[in-house]
């Protein structure tokens, strides 16, 4: 029941989709009836269509994100646990932060061609900064008073990164992997839209260009669904990993 309150908003909003498409107060040459999107949804997803470019999409998506995490853990606590790498670095972050990231792609085309290699570049650099920030905050905002009592009692450098900095910076480091996340998803559509011959990017762009605004929406609705289930399962995972707080 909770979770039908929940997500109510949703069926809500497919409702008036529908009922504004229907009633002619929205051209449906510009936006389809919702129930038509759900019938040409249901054909690719049968034909395989949806399948076949939703894994590329998803396989790239998770390399770059993957990627992201583990180079943009280390830089971070680099920076907070270190004065001379964070003097290095600390500019270097500054300065990339206000780039639009998908000003970079012709740069990756260019330098990585048109294959997978380039889209996973992509999403790797959009996804780093975010990772970078949330790790390098959140040990930066621990508080020293639990440093300085774990190391009085006897602990060893080692034990207070693990056991003292690391679970006191999560929320800050999960923080930032869940806009990392948000960001593969983003960029993996923009990718896929200028070099791509496959993927729910590729897709959303020759449907576009066929006329086929049905299938079109139904293949944004598909990345829509695919991003909020991830989304939904981040914060499951974060109120785990966070569950010592309560």
């Amino acid at each position: 029941m909770r979770i039908a309150i929940r997500y109510a908003p949703l069926a809500i909003l497919a409702l008036l989709w529908e009922v504004v498409t229907r009633l002619g107060l929205v051209s449906r040459a510009l936006l389809p009836p919702f129930s038509v999107v759900m019938v040409a949804f249901w054909h690719m997803l049968v034909d395989g269509t949806l399948i076949d470019n939703a894994v590329p999409s998803l396989l790239r998506g998770a390399a770059g994100l993957a990627l992201a995490i583990v180079v943009g853990f280390g830089i971070g606590a680099g920076m907070a646990l270190g004065r001379r790498f964070q003097a290095i670095m600390g500019p270097l972050v500054q300065a990339f932060y206000p780039l639009p990231k998908t000003a970079l792609v012709p740069l990756v085309m260019v330098w990585f061609g048109l294959g997978a290699t380039a889209k996973i570049v992509l999403i790797f650099l959009g996804c780093l900064l975010p990772v970078i920030l949330g790790t390098y905050n959140g040990l930066r905002g621990v508080d020293l008073v639990l440093v300085w009592s774990a190391r009085s009692l006897g602990a060893s450098r080692g034990a207070v990164l693990l056991d003292v900095l690391l679970p006191a910076a999560m929320p800050q480091v999960l923080t930032g992997l869940r806009t990392a996340t948000a960001f593969a998803f983003l960029l993996m559509v923009a990718s896929e839209l200028i070099i791509a011959n496959n993927g729910l990017g590729f897709l959303i762009g020759s449907l576009g260009d066929d006329g086929a605004y049905p299938a079109m929406f139904a293949a944004i609705l598909t990345i829509t669904a695919l991003g909020f289930a991830a989304d939904r399962a981040f914060a499951a995972l974060s109120a785990r990993l966070l569950r010592w707080r309560t």
